[in-house]
């Protein structure tokens, strides 16, 4: 069985803020094991085709534990833009590709790929994008961005 991680309502609840927390931090290094998959699939071959393989393996493991989880729930009403995650999806698989294949290499290409994710996350909890509740940016937010900045300048130019 596949616990939720989001709240899917009474008698449903998602993963408390531990777990939550645990799961992002495998997340991540789940991303840096892809990204350096695809980017020795890129090399052999080009971006575009490993963007393609990538995401059929990725669909084919997805479909598998969809099919496993309890219940099979189908899709809510979402809204038209939730259907086109797979379109950033591919572009950050080539351009990460692309980025690791350079004098960035795996460490310059993660550090920037965290400052983006950071500066977009805290932009879409800021202006509420994305159907995200608002969340007022605070001072640690700006704290983390500067330290993460720091350290993606040190990674690159040092």
């Amino acid at each position: 069985m596949i616990p939720p991680l989001v709240d899917r309502g009474p008698g449903r609840p998602a993963l408390g803020q531990t777990l939550g927390a645990l799961a992002a931090f495998v997340a991540g290094l789940l991303l840096a094991l892809m990204i350096a998959q695809n980017g020795a699939l890129s090399r052999a071959t080009d971006p575009w085709l490993a963007s393609w393989l990538a995401h059929g393996v990725g669909s084919l493991v997805a479909g598998l534990l969809w099919w496993l989880s309890p219940g099979l729930p189908t899709p809510e009403a979402a809204p038209p833009w939730a259907w086109l995650g797979g379109l950033p999806g591919a572009l950050t698989v080539v351009l990460a590709a692309l980025c690791l294949n350079s004098p960035l290499g795996m460490a310059g290409t993660l550090a920037l790929l965290l400052l983006g994710q950071l500066l977009f996350g805290a932009l879409c909890d800021g202006l509420g994008w994305l159907g995200l509740a608002r969340r007022r940016p605070s001072g640690k937010d700006a704290l983390a961005a500067l330290l993460v900045l720091a350290g993606a300048l040190l990674i690159v130019l040092c």
